[in-house]
């Protein structure tokens, strides 16, 4: 049985995790809803750099290893949310909002697997890359504090992949996947905020100085040479 962590000074049932699946989401991409625009500057503020050019050149030549990747990581954000509905089991509220996570993060791992069976591509096992690793090992190790870096993190990489979905949306030489990837950016550009605000609600104090400190490392991470091609990779070399 897992103890209940303590909460700051914001009950968890007021948190604002405004996650909603809406009738027209499918796992055909092609019954989804042609996607409105979306501002994406807290995205753009919150993170400490953008994607470059190289990664982006990079990917489109490897739009396979791209597709098998996102695969990856949806489903771990889908597992990641399992895990926080099984931790935190003292709020209605905290439970429903993630159980809607855990569907909304499952529907796009089906949506993708749509993709690459559409496209004649074969799953093939990919290893994760050093992205989530190598700021996993700034996590401290006494709770609340420990899942509190992991929510902040979790923002990181939702955020990331939000950047990363409009930075291809806008260059990659295929309708069908521009399309996808501005439909996801609806649900993508929330999930960061709702992570923060689960992370906010489990400290006594601010955690503007634990982001800052992850800012400055998921930038390093995503601006420095890298040996491997994946979705959240740093330069290519």
């Amino acid at each position: 049985m897992t103890t209940c962590p303590s909460i700051g000074s914001e009950p968890v049932s007021e948190i604002a995790l405004e996650i909603e699946l809406q009738p027209e989401d499918s796992v055909d991409i092609s019954q989804l809803r042609t996607p409105i625009k979306v501002d994406l500057t807290p995205i753009y503020n919150f993170l400490g750099s953008r994607t470059s050019q190289g990664w982006i050149t990079a990917a489109l030549n490897n739009v396979p290893m791209i597709l098998q990747d996102h695969a990856n990581c949806e489903k771990k954000a889908a597992g990641t949310a399992m895990n926080m509905m099984f931790r935190y089991e003292f709020s209605y509220e905290l439970q429903a909002k993630l159980a809607q996570l855990v569907r909304e993060e499952m529907l796009h791992y089906e949506q993708v697997l749509g993709i690459m069976k559409e496209r004649g591509q074969a799953w093939v096992y990919l290893s994760a890359g050093r992205y989530a690793k190598g700021m996993l090992k700034h996590k401290r190790t006494h709770e609340p504090a420990a899942m509190i870096d992991v929510l902040i993190i979790g923002a990181f990489i939702e955020a990331r992949s939000c950047e990363r979905f409009s930075a291809l949306a806008e260059m990659i030489d295929d309708a069908r996947l521009a399309k996808y990837y501005r439909y996801l950016l609806k649900s993508e550009s929330r999930h960061f905020e709702d992570y923060l605000a689960l992370a906010q609600s489990l400290s006594a104090e601010n955690i503007d100085e634990r982001v800052a400190f992850f800012k400055a490392v998921e930038a390093e991470l995503i601006s420095s040479p890298d040996t491997e091609l994946r979705f959240h990779s740093g330069e290519p070399v």
